[in-house]
């Protein structure tokens, strides 16, 4: 070998074992990225503004973890996965990416969607209906991200999520014992059929055997009611995945609650979850290719990222917060710099548990006992008077300084159904002064999500179509502009009990629920309309005790005894309709008391929560109407007089609320229009 080529060798081999070292010193990354389909343009071609045309980008990412390091081993059971040739768990999952064709014409801002169930959701801010895999013009709907340039991408995450209908999962390893044996511990299901057909039932987790003295299935009408025991003799395991009731054909009763504990085994490394959205993100960030020279889509154009979550996946990123994966794992570096957490309560998601069911949500009659509502709730560092422990959602990315910017908006449903006040309270009750980082909002009088106010279900009232999707929208800027900016975000509108707003839930001993008093409410009694004060109590839960994080050795059977937290909900004006938050125009110029909350009609368990259902009671239309039925609140005659006088009313309001930016000045527009194209006093 010539001098030359000798020198060349040398430098190779240097390169090589640089790559090597970086290589073995990497604690988490994307290694793979896989783009399976690029459809290029999008949409029919269509193009936004001047940003243009839009690509889609559809694959898999396939991850490694060091279960060695201190942020990785926070996942339960990550040392009890396999492990590859160089000692990292591996996992993969979907990726979705909508994309400016033209980064140079994007605003460099990524939007990513905490997908919800594998499910996209961003259609509300585009006012879409695009679905899980939008192809047409149409499907886009007004573009608003698009318009903006942002660059939108989805990962999976929850390994309980189907693949099917385009939806997005995650593949997690199996944990065994360190001898290669399974593992096996407690499972739980809570199960309601609100059908009188349903025969079968699928667990969440194969048992580890089937016999049935070893497990527990119980019945009750009422949430208020005590427990059955069915006897072994009344079901039986059709194989390891499935119950069902006996004789074979019996189906479960029409919104009983079952309840059912047995041994699972086979419980997935569901934490990994986390770890996967803090890799893709970082890689999108971060990275220029993955480790076999596929280049990243994003390359050097991201400079702020920014995710939206709704509902479960909100969740979600509350716990992400609070376990540290906001700061990357090889050099701590921010993950997301902005959040807007929608509907996620102070609740977290139970996924980094042994046999995890992310799927789960725990409302007045729905999933109790579930590891969901446990401290801490608030993003301060506080300490638990009810455990003796210390934290906070903030802890971890503050030693790190990795904190995001984070907006928690909650409907009035979240407040009444998932004790949504202890994000911004002590323990008990008490108000606590918002982070540095942090704002909170309550979208007044709000449902879980937008109800069908032309349907009961299975409520008592016609559901409340209150759409919080225009002060989202609103937000959102205002979250890019504090973080990019610096601007100064609107204020919190929240109840308080400083500013007397808050009515706090009274606990029931032995009941799963508590109470909110009507008189402190003050809730005005509406012929036709049933008021019993229910709402969610969060109750201390003992799952037992293990040295290690996330596995549970019981199930806790019921709540009594059991001490709780203190939470509130925010009084009513004397329609009904709530004081505290942001009140759109359908609260602030009502033609209709709406509520968060909603009872359970007959024959679906009567007078119990109507899980994220709320109510659109409507006011009587003249005077007369109104004192023929004893209805206490005014008529739409006596509050407005003419159609003028109500749209001029709902015009004033949008506009005020613009100034707060709270809302967008098209969507003040939409809401004047409305309000022109109503039949209110025409």
């Amino acid at each position: 070998m010539n001098r030359i080529g000798l020198q060349q060798f040398v430098v190779h081999s240097f390169l090589v074992l640089l790559l090597f070292a970086a290589n073995l010193t990497a604690q988490a990354r994307i290694v793979r990225i896989e783009i399976t389909s690029r459809q290029s343009p999008t949409f029919e071609g269509k193009t936004f503004g001047q940003v243009g045309a839009y690509e889609k980008l559809r694959g898999k990412a396939y991850g490694e973890l060091d279960p060695a390091s201190p942020q990785n081993a926070l996942i339960t059971d990550i040392a009890l996965a396999p492990r590859n040739a160089r000692g990292m768990v591996e996992y993969s999952m979907d990726i979705y990416i909508l994309k400016p064709i033209n980064l140079s014409q994007g605003n460099h801002k990524l939007f990513l969607e905490i997908n919800n169930r594998g499910g996209k959701l961003f259609g509300g801010f585009n006012n879409s209906s695009g679905g899980n895999d939008p192809i047409t013009a149409a499907q886009a709907g007004e573009g608003f991200l698009m318009n903006l340039g942002y660059t939108m991408a989805w990962n999976g995450w929850d390994p309980s999520a189907s693949s099917v209908n385009n939806n997005l999962t995650i593949s997690v390893p199996i944990a065994r014992n360190k001898d290669g044996s399974m593992i096996t511990g407690p499972s739980y299901e809570y199960i309601v059929y609100d059908n009188a057909t349903s025969e079968t039932y699928a667990l969440a987790y194969p048992a580890a055997n089937l016999t049935k003295t070893q497990a527990m299935l119980t019945v009750r009408e009422h949430l208020q009611d005590s427990a059955k025991i069915i006897p072994a003799s009344d079901w039986e395991y059709v194989n390891d995945r499935t119950i069902r009731l006996l004789p074979a054909g019996t189906p479960f009763r029409q919104s009983a609650i079952y309840e059912f504990h047995y041994t699972a085994r086979d419980p997935i490394v569901a934490g990994i979850g986390f770890a996967a959205t803090r890799d893709f993100v970082s890689f999108l960030r971060y990275a220029t290719a993955d480790d076999f020279g596929n280049p990243n889509p994003l390359a050097d154009d991201i400079r702020y990222t920014f995710s939206y979550s709704l509902s479960q996946p909100a969740r979600y990123v509350n716990d992400f917060q609070t376990l540290g994966f906001n700061a990357d794992d090889e050099q701590k570096r921010r993950v997301l710099d902005g959040i807007e957490n929608w509907m996620g309560g102070g609740s977290g998601i139970g996924l980094n548990i042994r046999f995890a069911q992310p799927s789960r949500t725990e409302r007045n009659r729905q999933n109790h006992l579930y590891p969901e509502g446990v401290f801490p709730f608030a993003y301060p560092v506080l300490t638990d008077p009810l455990t003796g422990k210390t934290a906070g959602r903030l802890a971890q990315c503050t030693a790190t300084n990795t904190c995001p910017k984070v907006f928690e908006i909650n409907s009035a449903n979240e407040y009444w159904v998932k004790a949504a006040s202890l994000l911004h309270t002590d323990t008990k009750g008490n108000d606590l002064p918002d982070p540095d980082n942090v704002r909170f909002y309550l979208i007044s009088g709000a449902q879980h999500g937008t109800g069908n106010g032309n349907s009961r279900g299975l409520c008592q009232q016609f559901q409340n179509p209150t759409n919080a999707e225009p002060a989202l929208r609103a937000l959102f800027l205002a979250l890019d502009e504090w973080v990019t900016r610096g601007t100064v975000p609107p204020d919190s509108e929240v109840p308080r009990q400083s500013t007397s707003t808050a009515v706090v839930a009274i606990p029931q001993p032995g009941s799963q629920t508590g109470l909110v008093p009507q008189d402190a409410l003050g809730w005005p009694t509406i012929p036709g309309v049933v008021y019993n004060g229910l709402v969610t109590t969060r109750y201390l839960l003992d799952f037992g005790s293990s040295t290690q994080q996330g596995i549970l050795t019981t199930f806790p059977h019921d709540v009594a005894g059991r001490p709780s937290y203190v939470n509130f909900v925010s009084k009513v004006d004397k329609d009904g309709n709530e004081v505290a938050g942001i009140r759109l125009p359908p609260v602030a110029v009502p033609t209709a008391t709406t509520t968060g909350w909603a009872l359970r009609s007959a024959n679906f368990g009567e007078n119990e929560g109507c899980e994220g259902a709320g109510q659109s009671i409507p006011f009587k239309v003249t005077q007369a109407e109104r004192v023929s039925s004893g209805d206490p609140r005014l008529s739409v005659q006596e509050r407005y007089h003419t159609h003028t006088k109500y749209v001029d009313a709902v015009r004033k309001w949008a506009q005020t609320l613009q100034k707060q930016r709270l809302l967008l000045a098209a969507d003040v527009q939409q809401y004047i229009k409305a309000a022109e194209e109503s039949n209110v006093l025409k």
